[in-house]
């Protein structure tokens, strides 16, 4: 099979720093349907022309949307990518490579920053996505690099880069974060522990709610995922990536 080409297109997003001292929210989570599509897909091509398979694949998409919808913000999500859905492929198997800059020479940076952002990353491998985590000890090995810098000159604590093929799956991504707030405040652990939940989260593929109670808020104001945040990614990655409309 032709392998499609890579890296055509990237995104960048970012988020406002952390609120010192904000509340958790209760986990949970409602279960998701699964969207079956391999095989089905094989069998629809050997009847249909190209343009009217993708249009069979976009209906079933939107149809578990109508119905999985609730208590996510993938309507959110939806409108500020254009109708446009990235993600990883299904990793079970193969987990996803994730490399964290084991040392840094800025003021204030702390081991303990290290362990923040792995414990981040377990979090959201607790949800028990298609797609797993697996640390690295080289960076040359990654295909996930989260590294560090002192503060960003733009009031936030946090840049994901993430680049796609051109079927929207996600091939590669880098995470920046910052040792000091924008005015020059130290992230302590737990600040920091939520920011990478955040960058994390837009490396799977999620992007900004309004719900401030949720990890994706683009100001952090809670130290866990929320329900609607797993309901979310569980219904992202039940989905074929590729747009929607």
């Amino acid at each position: 099979m032709k392998r499609a080409p890579l890296a055509i297109a990237m995104l960048v997003l970012a988020t406002a720093a952390v609120r010192p001292g904000a509340r958790t929210d209760a986990s949970g989570h409602r279960p998701v349907t699964r969207l079956v599509t391999e095989s089905r897909g094989t069998v629809v091509a050997s009847l249909l022309g190209d343009d009217e398979v993708r249009r069979s694949e976009r209906e079933r998409v939107r149809r578990a949307l109508r119905e999985n919808s609730s208590g996510t913000y993938m309507s959110e999500m939806l409108a500020s990518r254009d109708s446009a859905l990235a993600r990883w492929p299904d990793r079970r198997d193969d987990p996803i490579r994730v490399w964290i800059a084991p040392a840094s020479a800025i003021a204030d940076w702390t081991p303990g920053l290290v362990e923040a952002v792995r414990s981040a990353f377990l979090a959201w491998d607790a949800v028990e996505l298609p797609a797993r985590f697996t640390f690295v000890q080289d960076s040359a090995d990654a295909e996930v690099t989260v590294g560090w810098i002192d503060r960003f000159t733009q009031s936030i604590s946090g840049r994901t880069r993430w680049a796609r093929d051109d079927r929207w799956w996600i091939t590669d991504a880098s995470i920046t974060l910052a040792v000091h707030h924008h005015q020059g405040e130290t992230l302590a652990p737990d600040a920091m522990h939520a920011m990478a939940l955040h960058e994390i989260g837009h490396m799977l593929g999620l992007d900004h709610t309004t719900d401030s109670g949720c990890v994706m808020a683009p100001r952090v104001r809670v130290r866990e995922l929320s329900a609607a945040d797993r309901a979310t990614v569980r219904l992202l990655y039940s989905l074929p990536p590729g747009e929607v409309r």
